[in-house]
């Protein structure tokens, strides 16, 4: 390794199913090295880990970065928005932690946009409507099910705010995490003490939140990092992936991996009623309005696997419209739906099934992207701007030209991986020279990737897969 034009400093990505460690010279954004670990994920009714794997598969992860690891002058941690950790007086796991995808709390999300006066009155004060992934109705699920459970708690804490407090000892979250959870308000940028009265939550339970660019606390001893270095706030995985593209206000992401995710970087704070939009902050000072699909490049694989094609094998024209909602779908709001193929031929081919598929999900994700632009103010439907595809998704050419194809935009791949562990490794950058983390991003050049020509909109194929959502409304919602 040759010598590292700045000092180095260590990104975390902890996951669903895993963390990732990266280790990075803050000067060129250059990774040094890098390591990765497995969670456990358990069995049973719901989404659950063991929050104790999280942290085995940090030490495992920091230790794979070599003496790298050892050498790093600040870290920070993004990690997996929504979940709920719950600790005891010992600091310890009460029990397994709900994840993101743990939906178990769609009734306790119900009563809790009722008893605050429903979607509208929600968005203008939490800044969202809560779905049920988020970490508040996943304490009213627990409040109503494992009511021994939440008396054991001295302590809740969002996934990325655990790994944090191992690191330092101290209790912080911040605000971008923070916004995700039900209960802490945009509005006021504060917790909201109305609905924590009405969760039966006391606010010494939650972490403090720290303004950008406030230390969390120093690395402590007994890890592949050095004892005192730096540990920046963190912040969620959407939010660490935004400021690992060094986003400007107003420039559309397309994240295309097992689910879909459009978000843009607002000067203006997000109020949605409609619950399309997820009102976030940023982990800067701004906001991230934040749309996500539950069906995106999982469901369009399982399409080419029962039609034994693969992925690319895609054929134009025909008439034929498939709606890939096949694990129901969050965005539009169709829980309980399924997947839904019309317009079959004696001439329709396999090809035009799989490229049917690829159109409804794209077009979820498009027809979500419309107001989180119009979010913006300053750059108002930003359509000068090329579409920025992250994800497994995006390496793949049916992917890009389909997105392309429906949106009538230019877009650009970055080369950069690892996204949310860069916009980690950023923050801590940031922290330690003093920088905006987003400009540290930029100056690494982590947007930076091939780029692909606007071609015309298929307004015929959007037209088509709109009136099938339109026509199969009744169909799709009936259970």
């Amino acid at each position: 390794m040759s010598a590292p034009e700045g000092p180095l400093v260590v990104g975390v990505d902890s996951s669903t199913q895993s963390t990732k460690a990266l280790v990075v010279d803050a000067g060129t954004g250059h990774v040094v090295a890098r390591g990765q670990a497995p969670h456990r994920l358990l069995p049973g009714p719901g989404q659950e880990s063991d929050p104790e794997s999280w942290w085995q598969a940090l030490e495992t992860a920091l230790g794979q970065c070599g003496h790298a690891a050892g050498e790093a002058a600040a870290v920070s941690v993004g990690g997996q928005q929504h979940g709920l950790v719950t600790l005891d007086r010992a600091g310890r796991p009460v029990r397994p932690a709900m994840l993101w995808n743990d939906v178990r709390s769609a009734p306790q999300r119900d009563w809790m946009v009722e008893q605050l006066g429903g979607p509208e009155l929600c968005a203008e004060r939490v800044g969202s409507v809560p779905a049920p992934s988020f970490t508040a109705t996943k304490w009213a699920w627990l409040h109503e099910h494992e009511p021994e459970s939440a008396a054991a708690t001295a302590a809740v804490r969002l996934p990325h705010d655990y790994l944090t407090g191992r690191l330092t000892g101290e209790g912080t979250t911040d605000r971008g995490d923070a916004s995700g959870t039900g209960w802490w308000a945009t509005s006021t940028q504060s917790y909201d003490e109305e609905i924590l009265e009405l969760l039966r939550l006391d606010s010494e339970l939650l972490p403090r939140v720290l303004p950008p660019g406030e230390a969390a606390g120093r690395v402590g001893g007994g890890l592949p990092l050095p004892e005192g270095a730096l540990v920046a706030g963190g912040t969620g995985d959407n939010m660490a992936a935004a400021l690992g593209l060094g986003l400007h206000p107003g420039q559309p992401v397309l994240s295309l991996g097992t689910s879909g995710t459009v978000y843009a970087v607002s000067t203006h704070r997000p109020a949605d009623p409609t619950g399309t939009l997820s009102g976030f902050a940023d982990a800067r000072g701004d906001w991230l309005p934040l749309a996500c699909t539950l069906n995106c490049t999982l469901a369009v694989d399982r399409i080419a696997a029962l039609l034994g094609l693969g992925r690319e094998a895609v054929e134009g024209g025909g008439e034929v419209t498939l709606l890939p909602f096949l694990d129901g779908e969050r965005t539009p709001h169709l829980p309980h739906s399924s997947g839904l193929l019309t317009g079959l031929r004696h001439a329709t081919t396999g090809g035009q099934v799989l490229q049917a598929a690829y159109d409804g999900a794209v077009f979820a994700l498009l027809r979500a992207l419309k107001p989180v632009l119009e979010n913006e103010p300053r750059q108002g439907s930003g359509d000068e701007a090329p579409l920025l595809l992250i994800g497994g998704g995006a390496k793949g050419t049916a992917w890009r030209d389909t997105v392309r194809r429906l949106s009538g935009r230019a877009v650009q791949v970055p080369r950069a991986e690892e996204l949310v562990a860069l916009g980690a490794a950023a923050q801590a950058a940031g922290l330690l020279l003093g920088e905006d983390p987003a400009a540290v991003a930029r100056r690494w050049g982590t947007a930076d990737g091939p780029a692909y020509e606007a071609v015309p909109r298929d307004d015929e194929a959007l037209d088509r897969v709109a009136g099938a959502l339109r026509d199969a409304d009744t169909l799709l919602r009936r259970q």
